[in-house]
């Protein structure tokens, strides 16, 4: 059997590309586009996706229910691991103070951190506790809609 291994990458890529799209965040896929959204005002949370069993399992699915909340970030936006290098390493570099996690999020408001759920909150959790964390930062950092 002969199974071209870029061909299937690229498909678990695109679904998880689709799958978050698909919740209502937009991709940052330079470190440009990077630096403009999370330098904006209000907040932003970021979702670094990868294609891990705990993206796919857990923090995707914790990213689109955790939205469904009276009080939610301005802005949603992700950046993809090990496949836009250049905005991921952007984007970690306004998570001071924490080591590169993937998958994992992060709340930023004008520009600031104000706080992450690293992989080892999601990794070997159900996506309900992902989601309450999330939505817990929320309550601290978002206004309501």
């Amino acid at each position: 059997m002969n199974v071209d291994f870029n061909l299937f990458m690229n498909d678990v890529v695109s679904q998880a590309r689709q799958e978050i799209e698909a919740a209502g965040y937009n991709q940052l896929t330079t470190a440009e586009d990077v630096e403009k959204t999370l330098e904006s005002e209000g907040t932003t949370l970021v979702m670094i996706n990868s294609v891990c069993g705990c993206a796919g399992g857990i923090a995707r699915p914790a990213a689109a229910h955790a939205l469904h909340y009276d009080k939610r970030p301005d802005n949603l936006v992700t950046v993809f691991a090990g496949q836009d290098k250049e905005a991921t390493e952007k984007a970690r570099s306004y998570f001071t103070g924490f080591p590169p996690s993937s998958p994992s999020f992060a709340l930023l408001k004008d520009g600031k951190l104000c706080t992450m759920v690293e992989r080892h909150e999601i990794e070997g959790h159900d996506p309900m506790a992902v989601v309450l964390k999330l939505q817990d930062a929320f309550d601290k950092y978002c206004e309501e809609i």
